[in-house]
């Protein structure tokens, strides 16, 4: 009885010994702890849509908080190939703990960026941050993206086709919704084409930003793309108007192909109430740049914001017949010079002045012609009509080096 007792205590403390004597500090639970707690960095920009050339400021915060950071800035260049980013350390962008932003001045195209921390010494690094967006609506020499229809606002019902344009073959299309920023799925992610297009649409209401990215590593120029399951919708160009074009703002409505007495608004201010469908501006200006709106039969469309660029400088008076000097010019310098060359002849013909005969015999026969005028060492001709010879008995000659000389001599 007394053994049995004493095994039975010696199990149960061999139990309690397997099942709590393992020191925490072993616990998987305490390593994932850790890594939750773990510091990262956290980008912001401001604004994302930024006038052309204007400046962008870059933040970056470490969450959670902390002190004594040193914060580093990159360039986010698309990589096709990981369906990621690659990182590029900007240019004089490193800040000491006490400046946590960075200001890019003169941003004109859609371009990504990211930041990370980092502190201790040898210095421990954060993550890249999640990479955050500045947007344009002007264009990439090298990529471009263009929308039909072209408008931004859309019905769920229908589609839109985006198309990407530029020096690449590998396209992708990419879309943040909120401030989530996704891959757009489908025939949309990597084609190896050039000329390369989508479709894309959304079953629910939705709004989006979406852009082209090559396999070069170029941004597009970046769209907004609303999608309406129903209601009053805003008809306005989805791409920037230019200076002095003509545009024409208009409403839609499910079931209604034609609507009257539409009011539009420009930054909230009333600009047309009246028996009118659409809304015409002869020749656009940067004053009409801006969010605007309609309103039909008490509905009110969402707003939208109309871009305009300006147009293209007009030529200086005098370079658009650069051209046309490169051919001209020649022309008229081959003319010259042979205005020249006729004038140096003449002046050599008008310089042989008068002629002057000489006679010599009793029967006035002319015996040579002499040059009062001309260059010096000019051969003069002797005519022989006989057979003269000089004093000396000598035949003369047929040809003499003679010198110019003037009247007045």
């Amino acid at each position: 009885m007394g053994h049995t007792l004493l095994c039975v205590l010696g199990v149960l403390f061999l139990s309690f010994l397997l099942c709590c004597g393992k020191p925490p500090v072993h616990r998987r639970s305490g390593d994932e702890n850790l890594r939750s707690t773990a510091p990262e960095s956290v980008l912001t920009v401001s604004p994302s849509w930024p006038s052309s050339g204007a400046s962008v400021t870059l933040s970056c915060e470490v969450k959670p908080p902390s002190a004594g950071w040193r914060f580093y800035w990159y360039k986010a260049v698309p990589d096709l190939s990981k369906k990621n980013y690659r990182y590029e350390l900007l240019p004089d962008a490193i800040n000491g703990p006490a400046n946590n932003s960075i200001i890019i001045r003169g941003q004109k195209l859609t371009a990504g960026f990211a930041c990370r921390a980092g502190r201790g010494n040898p210095e421990n690094l954060t993550d890249y941050s999640e990479p955050k967006f500045v947007w344009s609506a002007d264009p990439h020499p090298a990529a471009s993206l263009s929308v039909s229809p072209d408008r931004e606002q859309h019905f769920t019902s229908e589609s839109v086709t985006l198309n990407c344009g530029g020096n690449s073959t590998e396209w992708r299309v990419m879309m943040v919704r909120g401030f989530s920023l996704s891959l757009f799925p489908g025939v949309c992610s990597r084609v190896s084409r050039p000329g390369f297009s989508c479709t894309v649409s959304s079953q629910q209401s939705d709004k989006a930003v979406y852009w082209c990215e090559s396999g070069s590593g170029e941004f597009s120029n970046a769209v907004n793309i609303t999608f309406a399951y129903r209601g009053l919708l805003l008809v306005s160009p989805v791409h920037p108007v230019t200076e002095g074009a003509s545009v024409t703002l208009s409403c839609r409505i499910i079931g209604l192909n034609q609507l009257s007495n539409v009011t539009f608004y420009h930054n909230d201010k009333l600009i047309q109430s009246d028996s009118r469908a659409e809304l015409n501006i002869s020749a656009v200006s940067q004053s009409d740049e801006g969010f605007y709106k309609c309103k039909y039969s008490g509905r009110v469309s969402t707003q939208s914001w109309m871009a305009v660029k300006a147009a293209k400088p007009a030529l200086k008076p005098g370079s658009s017949s650069f051209p046309v000097m490169l051919v001209v010019g020649p022309v008229i310098g081959v003319v010259l010079l042979t205005l020249l060359l006729l004038l140096r002849r003449f002046r050599q013909t008008k310089g042989s002045g008068r002629v002057e005969t000489v006679y010599q015999d009793d029967q006035q026969q002319p015996l040579y012609s002499s040059l009062l005028k001309g260059d010096l060492g000019v051969y003069e001709t002797i005519r022989q009509p006989g057979n003269y010879v000089n004093v000396s008995g000598q035949v003369r000659p047929d040809y003499a080096n003679v010198s110019a000389w003037s009247d007045s001599t």
